[in-house]
């Protein structure tokens, strides 16, 4: 899969990058991570401790994927609303899911206060704004529910945000302590780790095929050497669409721009993440160097060429809309991004199952906080294999419930 195109900032900001051999023997293990960015670092490091025999793949090299072009706000409200997720699962459910989510931010922050390379891990707040009378209604409706289930939360009037900020809207959700961080070095600074804690990684080194039985998987690479492994976890992104094709999610496409640095940032208030109720929507962030992300204006392109011709005109869309946003800023822009973006159709993210293929497990942690729901979901599947369950397990299954009574206030 053609991932994304562009030139890429996170790879600039990160020294001495680790590399690791490319697998050169037959092997054995407990566990096999397929995958070596983001989902896979984070599942690595959660397993590191556990005194099984894990081995981590990647047919690049590491945090070279998607990983890459991840803006890395980290949040845990998302694309799908509150009211969305209770009218799709429920209350308890979709309570459990942004608990979860909400839960993984702060042990991501101890987890960067371990790792011996900087992340950049800064506890941002979060402004989520009305785009038109519609996201008035949504903002009131969404701020009930949080407010309901003790998240901490504001409900700011257009008054507190035109003194607080250069521009204008109605209304907004202030989600307090958010957080923003460096992914690639987060991916780095994980496998790293879990490196020194026994974990083993092999870099390009491609999985061609697999053989799962009742006992253990036995997966041939492109040099037609053989891993077998009692458990597998695909944790390959975008990428585990093509070793299993799960039909609840969807692929498109999604722009984004990192500016040349800012001099003064002052009139952003905070330095808040940034995002809004229209879709698509775009989203704003800012870097340890005061730089601004700026990306979105997602469409519905599965084919590269289609996304990679639309680069440039997104870009200036992109360039444009945060000059709308922050007209006092002279900027211009440095980097620009085209990717493909995973969802699902239910609002979810996955971890699928399937009895057709005994001891894998595919981590599909799509959606707008990726990288939360890796944490999320290396929680969960290190504890199902170290211990045989997770009672958050149900909730991400591929196979879980869905209701269709709405849900109103």
């Amino acid at each position: 899969m053609d991932l994304q195109n562009g030139n890429y900032y996170w790879p600039t900001t990160v020294e001495d990058p680790p590399s690791f051999p490319r697998l050169e023997e037959n092997i054995k293990c407990d566990v096999l991570i397929i995958g070596g960015g983001s989902s896979g670092a984070q599942t690595a490091y959660m397993l590191a401790d556990s005194g099984l025999d894990v081995v981590v793949v990647e047919k690049n090299s590491c945090g070279q994927g998607s990983t890459t072009t991840n803006t890395a706000l980290i949040q845990y409200a998302g694309d799908k609303t509150f009211k969305e997720l209770i009218n799709s699962f429920g209350e308890n459910i979709a309570i459990r899911h942004l608990k979860n989510c909400e839960k993984v931010i702060n042990q991501m922050e101890s987890i960067a206060g371990k790792l011996t390379r900087d992340i950049s891990f800064k506890r941002r707040d979060s402004l989520y704004c009305a785009s038109d009378e519609a996201g008035v209604r949504e903002i009131s409706e969404e701020y009930a529910l949080y407010k309901k289930y003790g998240f901490d939360i504001l409900h700011l009037t257009e008054d507190q945000i035109a003194a607080r900020y250069p521009f204008k809207r109605k209304s907004g959700l202030y989600f307090l302590n958010d957080a923003e961080m460096n992914p690639l070095a987060f991916t780095y600074g994980l496998l790293e780790e879990a490196v020194s804690k026994g974990v083993r990684v092999f870099e390009h080194t491609m999985i061609k095929g697999k053989k799962p039985t009742s006992k253990e998987v036995t997966v041939f690479t492109d040099k037609e050497y053989k891993i077998i492994a009692k458990q597998v976890i695909v944790a390959a992104g975008y990428e585990g669409l093509e070793f299993k094709h799960e039909k609840n999610t969807v692929i498109s496409s999604t722009y984004s721009i990192v500016t040349c640095p800012v001099q003064d940032l002052s009139p952003w208030y905070k330095q808040t993440l940034l995002w809004e109720t229209a879709r698509p929507y775009i989203y704003a962030r800012t870097t340890p160097d005061n730089r601004i992300i700026i990306g979105g204006l997602d469409e519905s392109y599965t084919k590269a060429e289609e996304r990679d011709k639309k680069l440039l005109n997104k870009s200036e869309q992109l360039l444009t809309e945060c000059q709308k946003l922050f007209p006092q800023f002279n900027i211009q822009t440095e980097y620009k991004m085209a990717s493909f973006y995973g969802g699902t159709h239910d609002g979810m993210p996955i971890i699928g199952c399937y009895e057709d293929q005994p001891n894998i497990y595919y981590l599909y942690a799509y959606g707008d906080n990726g990288t939360v729901y890796n944490m999320v979901f290396a929680n969960i599947i290190s504890s199902f294999i170290t211990k045989g369950s997770h009672p958050d397990l149900e909730l991400y299954l591929q196979s879980r419930p869905t209701q269709q009574k709405p849900f109103a206030l």
